[in-house]
């Protein structure tokens, strides 16, 4: 599969280097000093761009590929308020991208546990839930893309709780999320409930990029071909 990368930082790299392991070639790479390139012919021969990058450029980025008729995988956080809109546009033009807000396949299951464990702990009100996230000092974001997925998780299945805040909750319908920048950290998450008598909970720790690469190109051979707005339960179906 002929595959595009946007965004050629740590996770770029290590998505090129996973990529041509499991036997794909990278044909274009288009990072901050040569955004031309997305109306190159290398890019448009392109079954699939990958897109990791900042969430102030990600939907430009999505656009300029969709104007050149290359599908998007992306997991780029900071932006999805905006995707209602975005979604119409990819309807709308017939293009392709898949987002998540994590590649990881850990992470996935990670969420689907959470998920399920929310319904179990909407019987037990004597419980209160809050969630931490631990990343790197470069990840611009706070909570992740991660934690607020997982939030969201959480506020569909527990019928007391209904919005999540950053840090401290004020309200008993809030859930916190409370966020931790240290040195180099990939991304670890926990989802904590705490009641007079115990606590419960569960951890990811991601030990490397590695992971979130991997899924990444997973993706990317699931979407080569596809139309519409695609994520990781359209890929896992859990």
């Amino acid at each position: 599969m002929k595959i595009a990368l946007i965004g050629y930082g740590k996770m770029g790299k290590t998505i090129e280097r996973i990529a041509r392991e499991r036997g794909h070639e990278i044909v274009s790479i288009i990072d901050l000093d040569n955004k031309e390139d997305f109306d190159s012919a290398a890019f448009k021969s392109a079954d699939v761009a990958i897109e990791f990058t900042a969430p102030q450029v990600a939907l430009s980025n999505y656009r300029r590929a969709f104007a050149s008729g290359v599908a998007v995988v992306s997991g780029t956080t900071g932006w999805t308020e905006q995707l209602p809109q975005l979604k119409e546009e990819i309807k709308a033009g017939n293009n392709t991208l898949f987002w998540s807000s994590n590649f990881s396949l850990g992470v996935n299951i990670f969420m689907a546990v959470n998920k399920y464990l929310a319904s179990i702990m909407n019987q037990f009100p004597d419980y209160n839930v809050e969630m931490t996230e631990v990343h790197h000092t470069q990840k611009l974001d706070a909570p992740s893309g991660t934690a607020i997925t997982l939030a969201e998780g959480i506020l569909e299945n527990i019928d007391r709780k209904n919005i999540w805040v950053k840090e401290t909750e004020t309200k008993p319908n809030e859930m916190a999320i409370k966020s931790i920048r240290r040195g180099q950290v990939p991304g670890i998450h926990t989802v904590s409930y705490d009641s007079e008598v115990d606590t419960i909970t569960i951890t990811h720790d991601a030990k490397s990029r590695d992971g979130f690469a991997l899924g990444a190109v997973i993706a990317a051979e699931f979407t080569a071909g596809k139309k519409g707005f695609l994520g990781m339960e359209d890929l896992l179906k859990f």
